[in-house]
């Protein structure tokens, strides 16, 4: 199996900036597709960001010029540096994983617990 802990979360002002880490652990040999996804009480999940294992980035319209993504293949780590964060950034964000090789076989679709941002005005 795969597990995921993400980290770095918090309260911050707007226009500051929060670093979001998730680490994924298990048999892992290679992992496609990194990202993280968004969520606020009463709406779906979004995409926020993703990353392929080649370094090939995806970003929503709302983020692009402010959150950075990246990733670190030797510790199955993937990043969210956010910059300028807004109120309307706040929400839980998640940390996913899309197909995963392992000693056993490929894994698809692995989801972190989430982390708080709050953007204060």
């Amino acid at each position: 199996q795969v597990q995921l802990v993400e980290s770095g979360g918090g309260l911050v002002q707007a226009a500051g900036s929060l670093r979001l880490s998730c680490a994924a652990s298990g048999s892992i040999l290679s992992i496609n597709v990194m990202g993280w996804y968004r969520q606020v009480p009463g709406k779906q999940r979004e995409l926020v960001s993703s990353i392929t294992r080649g370094g090939s980035t995806n970003y929503a319209d709302s983020v692009k010029g402010r959150f950075t993504i990246s990733r670190d293949n030797a510790k199955n780590t993937v990043y969210l540096q956010m910059n300028s964060l807004k109120p309307e950034d706040t929400a839980v964000y998640y940390c996913n994983v899309d197909r995963v090789l392992t000693t056993t076989g490929w894994l698809s679709n692995y989801w972190g617990q989430g982390t708080q941002v709050t953007v204060s005005s």
